[in-house]
């Protein structure tokens, strides 16, 4: 006879991950309950804490994060309620009821000026306000709570949702050519490969065997492989079969508000010993994803 569905709470549910997450809601093992604005605002701390109470989670998955990295140059305060803020009541309320925690986090707490892959406890030293805030969730979430995982990604995209293959695809649409980096690298995830490894992490922490007090603390997930924003571009409009012409530029050439790493492929060494992950290699993936896309 079957065991009773973990019941999951994911916060952010209209974001990427959240998205694909829905995508896999019919899993007999999972009970998912999805929430975003504008149904819960969660900087409304009672109304967070009733919705969390009253559905009695095991796990709780926050997606919820400001990710406009330029806009947080300006917006600094709001940046910080959602990254830093959130997470911190968040965790607070799941060490009082003995919830899971799987918060999601992010490459750019790192600073990039490495050329090996980043491991999870090497120095984080963040070159933007948005990365300054999300390495502050990430030190509230573990301070409050014992039952807590920080899953760092990297270069997030899916079907759906504001991302750099979106971004790339319309542009093409519009102009004959098209500049990107190249001297930024890092690894693209798929979203939906993310979600997948979350859903098998979750069913391996709760199977029993498994102690999350012991498997406590963070890790990383991308893609396997490693690519430049160029690489990347290239990548999705060779698969897509799109003539528009890509000129390979520097950073130096393309000023953003926020500075952003150079370097920001995560060694994932972690996850794969701890959980068994199997990650697929990012162009597989990506071509996976523009197969699911309608244009």
């Amino acid at each position: 006879m079957p065991g009773k569905p973990i019941k999951i709470i994911i916060t952010g549910a209209s974001g990427q991950l959240g998205s694909e997450l829905k995508i896999r809601k019919n899993n007999p093992s999972f009970e998912m309950i999805f929430t975003d604005l504008p149904d819960l605002d969660l900087n409304d701390k009672p109304a967070v804490k009733d919705f969390i109470l009253e559905r009695k989670p095991d796990f709780i998955i926050n997606c919820a994060a400001y990710t406009a990295v330029d806009k947080a140059e300006s917006e600094k305060e709001l940046a910080y309620s959602i990254n830093a803020d959130v997470p911190d009541h968040i965790a607070g309320l799941c060490e009082a009821s003995g919830i899971n925690l799987i918060h999601i986090s992010t490459d750019f707490v790192f600073p990039g000026t490495g050329n090996t892959p980043i491991r999870e406890d090497d120095e984080t030293k963040p070159v933007n306000h948005y990365g300054k805030t999300k390495l502050e969730g990430e030190k509230k979430v573990l301070q409050n709570c014992r039952n807590a995982i920080i899953l760092r990604t990297s270069w997030l995209y899916a079907v759906h949702g504001h991302n750099f293959v979106n971004t790339m695809i319309k542009a093409s649409s519009e102009r004959d050519l098209l500049r990107v980096v190249y001297d930024q690298v890092g690894s693209p995830t798929f979203a939906g490969d993310l979600a997948e490894a979350i859903l098998e992490m979750i069913t391996k922490l709760n199977s029993g065997s498994n102690d999350i007090k012991q498997l406590r603390g963070i890790y990383h997930y991308s893609n396997e492989g490693v690519a430049s924003w160029y690489d990347f571009a290239s990548a999705v409009f060779k698969i897509k079969k799109i003539r528009t012409r890509l000129i390979p530029v520097s950073t130096a050439d393309y000023p953003t508000p926020a500075r952003r790493p150079a370097y920001s492929v995560l060694d994932k060494t972690r996850i794969k010993e701890n959980f068994g992950l199997s990650i697929p290699y990012w162009r597989d993936s990506l071509e996976k994803c523009l197969s699911q896309m309608n244009f």
